[in-house]
């Protein structure tokens, strides 16, 4: 075991159940996630805890691909939340963000079911984008079910060449602070074709098992500072024997920069620029990290001068 292990927070660690040759992966975050949640306050609370477990779960489908770019984890519907984002790059980077655009309706409702009641109804797609002289692959699928965790059951149904299950949790803890984790189980089939038909008898014991056991973490287990995820594992699945791998740390890094607004204002026609004008100046504001790039007429004429 590398010291990496002893990691309990922004970072994720692989692991294997023994006894069923089940591989799976824990994500915790702590001051990443807390730092992207507070830095839309505006945002009501059930929606908050919605993007954690998003940005959570797209931390956890990105590690399990191999890719070098960027992997988005994109959702939409037509309900008070209209869009929510997780960027993933391969060097552990995230960021997200939730689009709100109604009231929400009752608050219990919300946190039972936020999918049902935040995103109704909708599609949740993810894409890899490794660079522009690379093939971008993406997948679509109609949003279903009342949580995030059904929904992207129903994402993962689609495959026949993968089993996946995962175990969200996010929230505030009594410091104030946010927290999220997330759990996913994995399964090949034997001898490839359809995992669900090569799934049979004690396998599919041995897998409806691991589910079972994943899932009875509370929300305080996956989120408890104090508790580190090579702890939790063991308490899950200690009885078929569990191994654990290297971590991979995660961190916050939004890719906005001065040069890409810049670059974006320089594609509008005079028109469209003086009428984003407002006090003299042009203010952008990224919906990621909130922050603000402001122009003025002298920035954007040196602008069109080096361009």
């Amino acid at each position: 075991m590398s010291d990496t292990t002893k990691l309990t927070d922004d970072m994720v660690l692989p692991f294997m159940i023994e006894e069923s040759g089940i591989n799976g992966r824990i994500v915790r975050m702590g001051k990443s996630i807390d730092t992207i949640l507070k830095r839309h306050p505006e945002v009501p609370y059930p929606a908050q805890v919605l993007l954690g477990q998003f940005l959570t779960l797209g931390a956890a489908m990105a590690t399990a691909l191999k890719y070098d770019g960027v992997f988005t984890l994109q959702a939409k519907g037509d309900g008070p939340v209209s869009m929510m984002v997780a960027d993933v790059t391969s060097d552990g980077n995230v960021r997200g963000y939730i689009k709100v655009d109604k009231d929400l309706p009752d608050y219990d409702d919300c946190m039972r079911a936020p999918v049902l009641f935040l995103l109704e109804k909708g599609y949740m797609a993810f894409t890899v984008d490794q660079g522009k002289d690379m093939e971008r692959y993406q997948g679509i699928v109609e949003i279903r079910g009342k949580t995030l965790e059904e929904a992207v059951g129903h994402y993962f149904a689609q495959s026949d060449q993968l089993a996946s299950r995962v175990h969200l949790a996010a929230g505030k803890g009594e410091d104030g602070n946010w927290r999220s984790s997330c759990i996913m189980l994995q399964k090949m089939p034997e001898e490839g074709g359809n995992i669900m038909k090569s799934m049979e008898g004690e396998a599919l014991e041995e897998w409806m098992r691991a589910v079972t056991l994943m899932k009875s973490a509370t929300e305080e287990e996956m989120t408890d500072e104090k508790l580190g995820a090579s702890d939790l594992l063991y308490r899950l699945f200690h009885e078929d024997g569990v191994r654990i791998y290297d971590t991979k740390p995660l961190d916050i890094n939004c890719r906005c920069s001065r040069e890409k607004v810049s670059g974006a204002l320089l594609q509008l026609n005079a028109d469209d620029l003086e009428h984003a004008m407002e006090n003299d100046k042009i203010a952008v504001t990224c919906e990621f990290c909130n922050t603000t790039y402001e122009f003025n007429d002298q920035d954007i004429a040196q602008m069109k001068t080096k361009h």
